[in-house]
């Protein structure tokens, strides 16, 4: 149903969706939501205009997530897992992992070890000749 997507044209996919949700954790391990623009720049998404609590708990905890939410309930997901580094009132992530998700259950995984839900891993790889993921 559907095939890798390279990290270039993650700023496509990127595109299908309004807006997304930063996720970072703060010191007691409770969830921190925040609805943010994310662009893909060189590799990196960048999020302007940080609040503080936001701020304070990249630089403690910079592993952060990043959810766009489905336009419907047939659409996917998207969910990026990164690195954060806070420079001034932004914050560059590189992406570590990527999955379109949905809770829609398919009749069997896209891959071997995919989740229960209807999921697509996204390749991050930087490599050219990984196919594009097309019709999702």
């Amino acid at each position: 149903m559907s095939s890798a997507v390279e990290l270039p044209n993650l700023a496509h996919v990127i595109t299908r969706y309004r807006f997304a949700y930063l996720m970072t954790t703060s010191a007691t391990g409770a969830p921190h939501a925040v609805a943010v623009a994310a662009v893909l720049q060189g590799g990196n998404l960048v999020v302007n205009g940080i609040g503080r609590r936001s701020r304070e708990n990249a630089l403690a905890r910079p592993t952060v997530g990043l959810v766009w939410p489905p336009q419907s309930e047939a659409d996917y997901s998207l969910i990026v897992d990164g690195q954060a580094a806070v420079t001034g009132d932004s914050l560059r992530i590189t992406p570590t992992r990527a999955v379109l998700h949905r809770s829609a259950r398919s009749s069997e995984p896209n891959v071997s070890g995919a989740c229960d839900s209807d999921c697509v891993e996204i390749d991050l790889s930087l490599s050219s000749d990984r196919p594009i993921m097309r019709g999702i």
